[in-house]
């Protein structure tokens, strides 16, 4: 996984500058803000967990289910808070208006490019 790539590189850089681990996941964790922020216009609603231990990164996407006449006809409508009813029935058929629903975002959504731009920076 690519992750894992990454975990490598920020060790290394971790080991270079002599940066102890608080501080590497501070670093860690603003590298892939700044990527939201420039994938999805803010990383309000996102949670990013990153186990430098086994070199995985996970990012959570977090939406509260709207009803659907909401989702297409407000100006309050804002696809990274909010979720429609028939979308997220697609993820679980249970849900209810009123939940909250987290979907993992992969770092293959984010495109070669972006994720290599993680690597440099």
């Amino acid at each position: 996984m690519e992750g894992v790539n990454l975990i490598e590189s920020f060790s290394e850089f971790k080991d270079i500058k002599n940066i102890d681990r608080a501080t590497l996941m501070s670093i860690i964790e603003d590298v892939f803000r700044s990527m939201l922020i420039k994938k999805f216009g803010s990383d309000k609603n996102f949670d990013i967990i990153v186990n430098p231990d086994k070199g995985d990164i996970e990012i959570w996407k977090n939406r509260n289910i709207v009803d659907d006449e909401f989702a297409e006809d407000s100006f309050d409508y804002d696809v990274n808070k909010h979720i429609s009813l028939t979308e997220a029935k697609k993820i679980e058929p249970d849900f209810e208006i009123g939940e909250d629903v987290s979907e993992q975002v992969k770092l293959d959504d984010f495109g070669r490019r972006a994720v290599l731009a993680i690597r440099q920076t």
